[in-house]
């Protein structure tokens, strides 16, 4: 390098040292940061977006009620099944081309699902959405923890991440409605399109193309015993909405699951080129991330899909209208992920930010048990919600950040995706252990309440209070967890970020 291009690189507030050694980034990385949001919020907000439509497009392929649960469960299936293997060719093939051809596909299947004539092509389309949705999202999050690598702007950044992360389902509910209730249940789909013309038009322009210096061979068994444990896992529990927990569909899945999972453990101690090296679980903090991903997703479905049911069924809202009714929940998650992330936990560490995050979450959920036939939004629903938007913006992103915090450059893609499967995975079991929960609630009631003059509306507030103590129970049990693993201040927040700049600085050098 010529001394004028080594001037160019050298920090002013440090004298003598290159700028990338301190994480300083690439020249658009506050622009990258807006593409890797938008990107990410498409693929967060079509796991609910597509749940407004359902009715409508129902009735324009004519399919029955279980297959309104396939249109939902093929998303989730491919995505939670194939997240370690896209975090994984994040990471050999180079993250701004993984992210491009991400985003491309997931646009690709968009377009075919929205156009869809028959219930088959709509499904697959959703599971080819779902799987590139796998490529897309550990892409974006390891682009974002590789960008980032200065502790004050790593902070901002993940504070809006994290922002996308805990409101990007409620959004989807929003727009969802509009788009439903003004244009046609394909326009749900059609939207993704116009998104990721902009994703990808920026993407090309500002983010910073990547080589990997080492391209080890890609981990084939673990990829087929992961992959495979996640889809058993996944659907097991999705086949529990639709048939009882006793059935060999039900348990069989589970157990194969769980079988093919501890495999996957065993195989990845003795790999060479393991999918998921287990140094990167090793760490406490680590640890206490993903429990705490994995928790927040499987209580915030306690929100968003009972309060749906109430809101609609019970209040007679209408799909928009419900959708604007979670408007002051996303407002409080952007907010408190910003304070959280730029403030809170610099001061006071996750120790103390993630559980305290997770009771007021807890706190939310079990008022939401007081709702009633005659409850009314300011009084009743609303200050619950801003609670719960409290208490996932202050825990979310932070346990984001925290759980790609200090991994190395090479398990960048795979550790985005390990978080990204925590999310996922406790989304998927939290839909169908609190659907099951529910209607077995439901069902115990109106055999014990056959006097009661209204026992239908009775029993179905009765299935959604148990459906929010459980959700609380998750919020309360995620505040212990995190209470107990997380390090304190000093030791976890601070000597991790002074690492990360050691091997910026070892990188650039």
């Amino acid at each position: 390098m010529s001394s004028s291009r080594a001037a160019a690189h050298v920090d002013r507030t440090r004298p003598g040292l290159p700028r990338k050694a301190f994480g300083v980034g690439p020249r658009h990385r506050w622009w990258a940061l807006g593409v890797i949001s938008l990107a990410y919020l498409m693929v967060v907000l079509d796991a609910t977006i597509v749940s407004i439509a359902l009715p409508s497009a129902q009735q324009a392929l004519h399919f029955n009620n279980d297959g309104r649960q396939w249109v939902v469960t093929a998303y989730s299936l491919a995505f939670g099944s194939l997240l370690l293997l896209g975090g994984r060719l994040a990471d050999l093939f180079g993250r701004k081309r993984t992210f491009i051809v991400g985003i491309i596909g997931f646009a690709a299947a968009s377009a075919i699902g929205g156009a869809a004539t028959t219930f088959t092509m709509l499904v697959v389309a959703r599971a080819v959405q779902g799987g590139f949705a796998a490529l897309l999202a550990p892409t974006a999050l390891s682009l974002l923890t590789t960008t980032f690598t200065d502790p004050k702007e790593r902070a901002k950044a993940f504070g809006v991440y994290g922002a996308v992360a805990g409101s990007g389902a409620a959004i989807g509910l929003v727009l969802g409605g509009v788009l439903t209730e003004y244009l046609d249940w394909r326009w749900t789909l059609y939207v993704n399109d116009f998104i990721a013309v902009v994703a990808l038009a920026s993407a090309i322009v500002f983010l910073d193309r990547s080589v990997p210096a080492q391209r080890p061979k890609l981990d084939i068994p673990g990829v087929l015993f992961v992959s495979g444990g996640l889809f058993c896992v996944v659907y097991g529990f999705a086949n529990a909405e639709t048939n009882p927990w006793s059935s060999w569909t039900t348990w069989g899945f589970l157990a194969a699951g769980t079988v093919l999972l501890v495999a996957f453990v065993g195989w990845q101690a003795r790999a060479i080129h393991p999918l998921l090296p287990l140094r990167v679980l090793a760490d406490r903090n680590r640890g206490a991330a993903l429990s705490a991903a994995l928790i927040s997703s499987a209580g915030m479905f306690g929100v968003f899909l009972f309060l749906t049911y109430y809101l609609q069924g019970t209040l007679g809202y209408s799909p928009l209208k419900n959708g604007v009714a979670f408007l002051p929940m996303v407002g409080m998650v952007m907010v408190l992920a910003q304070l959280s992330t730029n403030w809170l936990v610099p001061k006071l560490g996750p120790k103390v930010v993630v559980p305290v995050g997770m009771l007021l979450a807890a706190c939310g959920m079990a008022l939401l048990t007081r709702l009633g036939l005659h409850s009314n939004y300011p009084q009743h629903v609303l200050p619950p919600l801003l609670l719960i938007g409290a208490g996932i913006g202050m825990s979310m992103p932070a346990a984001i950040s925290q759980a790609t915090l200090g991994v190395q450059m090479s398990d960048q893609g795979v550790a985005s995706a390990t978080a990204n499967t925590a999310q996922q995975i406790g989304g998927s079991i939290s839909t169908a252990l609190l659907n099951t929960l529910a209607a077995s609630a439901a069902t115990l009631y109106i055999r014990q309440h056959q006097t009661d003059p209204v026992v239908a509306a009775d029993a179905t507030l009765h299935s959604y209070s148990t459906a929010y103590w459980w959700a609380a129970g998750f919020f309360a049990f995620g505040t212990l967890i995190t209470a107990l693993l997380f390090r304190r201040k000093a030791s976890a927040f601070h000597a991790t970020a002074n690492a990360a700049r050691v091997r910026a600085s070892r990188h650039a050098a």
